[in-house]
């Protein structure tokens, strides 16, 4: 897993919690946390990392990874602005995952293992995204997309009917964009 995914933890971490408590997750997780961007890293030290958070903030891990997420998604824009042009939807930049951002993060991060997705679009207002990834940070996808959905000021309703964690061979979030009033 490459460093950038620590970083945005870690600057999610200080921002919401201060410093000295990514560092007190290190600690906790028996880890010295000096992550690179472009470094690659076992995807154990983060679940590691977001062990000692549960425990710390008395919250289910996948709720953890979805809050670093979705607060993760603006500082990565913050970091990169350009994978944004273009976008004036959620839908728009979700869509394009596949085809314009993992190729630009491939070419940011050589070596990358970016998931993939398929797209089933029933109507305008429902999108379905099937996630593919050995990884199965499945709970960090939707909290990039709430972010998504936080940076364009649209509001979604996410579940995922279908999980990897539960036993399938691949995860599918549920999109459901809800009018703004």
């Amino acid at each position: 897993m490459k460093g950038i995914i620590f970083n945005v933890a870690e600057a999610t971490v200080s921002q919401e919690f201060g410093e000295d408590t990514w560092d007190d997750l290190l600690d906790e997780a028996g880890l010295e946390g000096s992550y690179t961007a472009l470094g690659d890293y076992p995807v154990e030290q983060l679940l590691a990392i977001v062990t000692a958070a549960s425990e710390k903030l008395s919250l289910p891990p996948e709720d953890v990874v979805r809050f670093i997420g979705r607060r993760g998604f603006a500082i990565l824009i913050a970091k990169y602005p350009d994978m944004a042009v273009g976008h004036q939807s959620a839908r728009s930049f979700v869509l394009a995952l596949n085809e314009v951002i993992h190729p630009e993060v491939r070419k940011l991060y050589p070596g990358s293992d970016v998931p993939t997705f398929e797209y089933r679009a029933s109507d305008e207002a429902v999108l379905e995204i099937e996630y593919v990834s050995n990884r199965q940070l499945c709970y960090f996808a939707e909290g990039l997309i709430m972010g998504c959905a936080d940076h364009f000021d649209e509001s979604i309703e996410l579940s995922q009917p279908v999980c990897q964690h539960h036993g399938a061979r691949s995860c599918v979030l549920r999109l459901q964009w809800i009018p703004n009033v």
